[in-house]
């Protein structure tokens, strides 16, 4: 971004997941209505935030090492380092990268997700999720759907509410799924009260008080997304916690039980 460039318009009236996720991560980029729907969350859901971020650590690095060099990331959040172009490139120099958000403080860091090494390429796209084919029109700029990709869904599929319209959350990502190539891979993350049962009204009346909805699904419901597709087993889908690099070392246990976010890396198979 230039300096001439104008700075976007952040309606700090209402929060927004990307910077309520900031705030449990420990970012400053959050506003005083993002806090105050952070301070209203449990404590398991703060350390699920940031075991979903190592989640994308492991699984990307995966992908970059299994010879993916292409990401497509939406619901990318405020850059948290290392975020995942730092990750792929620090394995394969010459990966491509392309991120997109919807929310405009995003768009303030583009400079720190555009960063890239000299070798590959990173660009973001402003875009919202419920309209996946404008996305994937501007994603192939830069990345080329004849060849595998990966997609990254992390925490995010959860803000959209179930819907028989164009909105379907299962719609949406098949979509997305259907413009790439076999041999790419779907990476997702999604919240779920499976194993902490008792703190869903709690947590989604927390964000329903911001004017964000929530819908925290079970392991079969959150499986769904993965239909057609080849997971990568072992670990398969378990709580992002307990998702290991396949022949690598399982993560250790934490006090307090599972992540209350499930997440799992899963092979196209066919168009």
């Amino acid at each position: 971004m230039s300096s001439g460039t104008p700075k976007p318009q952040v309606d700090t009236s209402k929060p927004h997941p990307a910077r309520v996720y900031d705030w449990l991560l420990g970012g400053k980029d959050n506003y005083p209505v993002d806090v105050a729907v952070g301070e209203q969350l449990p404590e398991v859901v703060k350390r699920s935030a940031r075991q979903n971020r190592e989640f994308m650590h492991r699984a990307s690095a995966y992908l970059a090492r299994k010879g993916v060099d292409q990401f497509l990331d939406i619901g990318t959040g405020i850059p948290t380092a290392p975020n995942l172009h730092q990750i792929v490139q620090e394995i394969n120099p010459k990966a491509r990268i392309v991120y997109t958000d919807n929310d405009p403080i995003v768009l303030r860091h583009a400079e720190a997700l555009l960063y890239s090494t000299p070798e590959g390429r990173t660009d973001y796209i402003q875009a919202d999720v419920r309209e996946p084919k404008a996305i994937l029109e501007r994603a192939g700029s830069l990345l080329d759907f004849e060849r595998p990709v990966g997609l990254s869904l992390i925490a995010l599929m959860h803000f959209i509410p179930d819907s028989d319209g164009p909105t379907n959350p299962y719609d949406i990502v098949r979509t997305l799924l259907d413009a790439l190539a076999p041999g790419s891979y779907l990476m997702l993350s999604h919240a779920t009260a499976d194993y902490h049962r008792e703190l869903e009204a709690p947590v989604t009346n927390a964000y329903a008080r911001g004017g964000i909805p929530l819908r925290p699904r079970t392991w079969a419901e959150v499986e769904r997304f993965f239909g057609g597709l080849e997971l990568v087993k072992p670990p398969g889908l378990v709580s992002v916690d307990r998702w290991w690099v396949p022949g690598g070392a399982v993560p250790p246990e934490e006090p307090g039980g599972p992540a209350a976010v499930y997440g799992g890396v899963a092979r196209v198979l066919t168009r």
